[in-house]
């Protein structure tokens, strides 16, 4: 299976260049731009392809006079733009795409080894997202951009691009909830403020759900169905937040502190995804990506904490779970195989000349 090999490949470049700070710079910007058409020239591959041909045929006569958030705006610019240059459908998936990796690449940036953090999201938020999900995927690039700046404590960019991550798909304006945090200040008040802050959020991301299960009419498939590994991918973010805690907490305030306080806020946010789960495994499922990025970095640093015993075994429990964790999902997902295999690319033309897609 090529997703399989490409995951395996990806992790054994890691491995080989694990003492390479040069080289492994260097391939980053090749892999990076392979996972951009990987995921950007994909060919009726993903659960999402059909649902937003007919989205997109849908909001092409769509008035965007006015700016409203539930109707999340800056996709609905992306369609307009699109049907208004004439371009064929898949675009959207290209445009989609390059949003998510360039927000990707700023936080990637930020990291003391950035092609490990880029190869940690392939099998899970990339395959998940800008291949299957490109409203949140894109939402998702927006936010990792508002995460670089609550490290940099710029509370005002830091809402600036909050704000388009939700224009974009809606349910990411629950992260309102880090406004009274991203000044670098922690109390019991700003506590209580966020809270109250992430009300509207819960509810437009209620509504958020409710428009996707709508989409997922399209295809046939309830956004429940979507949902099936939610189980899987909640399961590793909990196993996360319990070794982050146990094993990461004090030596990452030692050695991290300028981003301490939104890895801890991630962390507690995945420890409380495994609650909702079984509440609503959509909530629990779609909230969970947006802490990948967190999760990711997590993972990605371990390398370089002071551990005084067993380092390299640290270093590679994030691989080896998240690989299992994937091949698990691969191969009892019935949702894998009907949405991603085979895996197809447009890059050198449509297949029989089908522009459309369909």
């Amino acid at each position: 299976m090529i997703y399989v090999g490409l995951t395996n490949l990806l992790f054994l470049l890691r491995s080989a260049l694990v003492r390479n700070y040069v080289l492994r710079n260097q391939i980053y910007v090749f892999v990076i731009i392979i996972l951009f058409v990987f995921s950007a020239f994909r060919y009726k591959v993903g659960c999402d392809w059909h649902g937003y041909y007919y989205y997109w045929l849908d909001k092409s006569s769509f008035d965007a006079s006015g700016f409203s958030i539930t109707n999340e705006p800056f996709f609905t610019y992306v369609l307009i733009f699109i049907r208004y240059m004439d371009w064929p459908y898949p675009v959207l998936n290209v445009i989609s795409s390059a949003i998510f990796f360039l927000g990707v690449n700023v936080l990637a940036r930020r990291q003391p080894d950035r092609l490990a953090f880029l190869i940690l999201l392939f099998p899970i938020l990339i395959i998940n997202m800008p291949m299957s999900g490109i409203r949140q995927g894109a939402s998702i690039g927006m936010l990792c951009i508002a995460f670089s700046n609550f490290i940099d404590q710029r509370p005002l960019r830091f809402v600036f691009w909050l704000i388009i991550a939700t224009g974009f798909h809606v349910s990411s304006i629950i992260f309102m909830l880090l406004i009274p945090f991203s000044t670098g200040q922690f109390s019991i008040k700003r506590i209580i403020l966020g809270l109250f802050l992430s009300l509207p959020g819960l509810f437009l991301l209620a509504y958020s759900i409710a428009l996707e299960k709508l989409i997922g009419r399209y295809i046939g498939n309830s956004q429940t169905t979507d949902a099936a590994g939610a189980l899987f991918r909640v399961g590793i973010q909990t196993l996360t937040a319990l070794y982050f805690f146990i094993f990461l907490r004090k030596k990452w305030l030692r050695t991290y502190p300028e981003d301490y306080n939104l890895i801890l806020i991630g962390v507690i946010g995945m420890s409380a995804l495994i609650f909702i789960l079984p509440i609503s495994g959509v909530v629990a499922d779609r909230m969970g990506y947006y802490f990948i990025p967190i999760q990711t970095i997590i993972f990605a640093r371990i390398p370089y904490l002071p551990f005084e015993r067993l380092r390299a075994l640290h270093s590679a429990l994030p691989y080896l779970g998240l690989l299992t964790v994937f091949i698990t999902w691969s191969i009892l997902s019935s949702i894998f195989l009907e949405c991603y295999i085979p895996y197809q690319s447009w890059i050198f033309g449509f297949p029989g000349g089908d522009s459309n897609g369909i």
